[in-house]
């Protein structure tokens, strides 16, 4: 009998909500477009990978220097972080079916105020949050190293993820992934694998 395969979620735009399109952008007071040309170039991955702390990152997040106000902006993304449609009832679902998930996400610290506000933990493991492994997908390591920590060969994980970039990462190194366009498109991929019903 062949192993049950531990699903690993992607969490922004595949489980929850993402703020940086909508609601950072009018936080700022800016378009995204200006946003995305006003903030500092690198201090987002290493803040996603965790070698710099928020108060590092909230100081740098301008490339000229204007103030942030953390407390502020940690209020303005709990408010905004919500449940992708249907996805909620997915876990719900799954764990229902017995199966292991972990949260397999490029993301920040800020993962604290998704799970204070929507609690992931009910359903899944915040196991493989790039700020607490260092790894950011799609790179290979970080897809041996979730394998690795689980004991488990990479064809029994299967990568739910909305990044064709990792979908298509995680299939080149031997695991199963779906692509994800909505909870019920992923339903359907599910249960053609005859992991859920449709």
């Amino acid at each position: 009998m062949a192993r049950r395969p531990v699903v690993l979620f992607d969490v922004m735009d595949t489980l929850v909500t993402d703020p940086y399109y909508r609601a950072m952008p009018a936080f700022f007071g800016m378009s995204r477009k200006e946003l995305r040309k006003a903030i500092h170039q690198t201090s987002w991955i290493e803040f996603e990978e965790g070698h710099i702390s928020q108060a590092e990152y909230l100081a740098r997040f301008f490339d000229d220097g204007r103030p942030v106000d953390g407390d502020a902006l940690d209020a303005c993304l709990k408010d905004a972080y919500g449940w992708v449609d249907g996805a909620e009832q997915l876990l719900a679902d799954l764990q229902d079916a017995g199966y292991e998930m972990h949260a397999f996400s490029n993301y920040s610290v800020w993962y604290r105020i998704i799970e204070e506000k929507l609690r992931l933990s009910r359903y899944l493991q915040w196991s493989f949050v790039s700020c607490l492994t260092g790894l950011r997908k799609p790179a290979q390591e970080a897809y041996q190293a979730a394998a690795e920590t689980l004991q488990v060969d990479v064809g029994d994980c299967l990568l739910i993820d909305d990044r064709t970039v990792n979908v298509d990462a995680a299939r080149e190194f031997g695991l199963d992934a779906i692509l994800v366009e909505s909870s019920a498109q992923v339903r359907a991929e599910l249960s053609r694998r005859r992991i859920l019903d449709a």
